[in-house]
């Protein structure tokens, strides 16, 4: 929308269109109603709980239905509910009773929310909205990591002049130096991925009083269990106030936050190497690189990318920081924030399409690459001192310093040197047949490691 004040609802918004069904009012909503009708079931069926009689397959499929025909329409009636109440939680409620009002169930309609403080319904729908958003999210981190793996295989042996403080340093692989960052992109995928997503459903101040006072023989804890865990798919958390702590929130958003970081200095790097030409970039028709200078093609999708990261992370940060602190047993400082949850998703989402579109229009340029290297024969002072100690030879270091310091060095340069000093026959001719070049250690062999 053109008007929208926020970018991921206007410029952005067929990008994250994804997330729609996560984070958007309709879906914290929609997740409401599931875990009502969830907790309604899973009442009916406790046998202890007899008020609360055992629905008929049909009956039960009833109240499913109910959650399957959960529309933006069928939203817009809780909303419309909700400025009478002006309670959100009550309205989906008030909602539900109107749903099966006149049928079979409205007898039992009173255990709709039974027990329950609101709490209880919006952390689970939290968790299953951050659930639904990481099955989103997720995947886009595989591609990138699978496509990185795939460029890093496909230039493995290409040699490339490794920097250091950004002066030349020992050469590297361009595949290596991309495996590096598939390695620490998958690790810390599977961070994310390994969070429990926690929930709670044990009343006003988290240990199940209205629900012993009602029905004293019942295994709450076990039932309660069996919905969050069997029904639902989270973890359940008996060690609570009013409210689930939001500890695992806050791992899971650093863990976000730690990806994307990871992903800012894969950005950085790229945009790196295309200044310095050991990238080109792929033309697509129609697009300006500049509105000045015609010749310019710009790493747009990696600044783009990073500047994305930058503002999800931000809100990532806000999150896990506040997140976990709530005065004494309740506060709602944490309500209004949580709604921010799919902001963070919605720029990390943007920044990982920017990065695989980049990545698709990456173009070696290994002549770039070859005269660079050949360029910096400084680089072999390294494997030609190190064998100089091996040999026993007095002040190794200091003499490279004097002779490849500040000076311009070439091979000439480098083959004197190495021819004049005493050491094994074996070890001088491996010297000799050094090129920056060739000096790449086992960067091939650290690739293949990649999994």
């Amino acid at each position: 929308m053109i008007t929208a004040i926020n970018p991921i609802d206007g410029r952005y918004a067929a990008k994250v269109s994804a997330l729609n069904d996560c984070f958007s009012e309709y879906a914290l909503l929609k997740n409401r109603v599931k875990v009502e009708i969830a907790w309604l079931i899973a009442l009916s069926r406790e046998a202890g709980i007899s008020e609360c009689r055992a629905l008929s397959p049909a009956e039960e499929a009833g109240l499913r239905l109910i959650l399957a025909n959960f529309s933006p329409a069928e939203a817009e009636k809780v909303k419309q509910i909700e400025t009478v109440t002006n309670h959100d939680v009550k309205a989906v409620e008030y909602y539900l009773k109107e749903q099966i009002a006149g049928s079979s169930l409205e007898e039992i309609s009173e255990f709709i929310h039974f027990a329950c403080t609101s709490e209880d319904i919006n952390n689970l729908s939290h968790a299953l909205m951050l659930k639904d958003g990481l099955a989103v999210l997720l995947p886009h981190q595989h591609n990138i990591v699978n496509r990185l793996t795939q460029l890093a295989q496909e230039y493995r042996d290409i040699p490339m002049l490794a920097r250091t403080h950004g002066q030349t340093a020992s050469p590297t692989t361009i595949g290596k130096e991309l495996a590096v960052f598939a390695a620490r992109l998958k690790r810390q995928s599977e961070k994310v991925a390994a969070i429990e997503l926690c929930g709670k459903l044990n009343g006003a101040v988290g240990h199940f009083n209205a629900h012993l006072c009602a029905f004293p023989e019942t295994d709450w804890m076990s039932l309660t269990r069996d919905l969050i865990e069997g029904e639902l798919g989270l973890t359940q958390n008996l060690f609570t106030t009013q409210i689930e702590p939001h500890d695992y929130m806050a791992e899971l958003f650093h863990a976000l936050s730690r990806w994307n970081t990871t992903l800012i200095d894969l950005n950085r790097d790229l945009w790196n190497y295309i200044s310095m030409a050991y990238f080109g970039q792929k033309t697509v028709a129609g697009e300006i690189g500049s509105s000045t200078m015609p010749h310019k093609v710009n790493p747009i999708d990696f600044e783009n990318s990073e500047g994305n990261c930058g503002l999800a992370n931000a809100i990532f940060d806000h999150l896990a920081a506040k997140l976990p602190i709530s005065r004494l047993q309740r506060d709602l400082t944490d309500s209004t924030v949580l709604r921010n949850m799919g902001v963070g998703f919605g720029y990390s989402l943007i920044a990982y399409q920017a990065t695989l579109k980049g990545l698709g229009k990456l173009q070696l340029n290994e002549d770039r690459l070859a005269a660079d290297l050949d360029q910096a024969w400084e680089v072999l002072a390294e494997p030609i001192q190190t064998l100089m100690r091996k040999a026993g030879i007095d002040k190794p270091y200091e003499k490279l310093k004097e002779l490849t310091r500040g000076q311009r060095i070439d091979a000439a340069t480098i083959r004197e040197f190495v021819t004049g000093l005493d050491l094994e026959e074996s070890d001088k001719q491996r010297l000799l047949s050094l090129t920056p070049a060739r000096y790449t250690g086992m960067a091939g062999k650290i690739v293949d490691l990649l999994e």
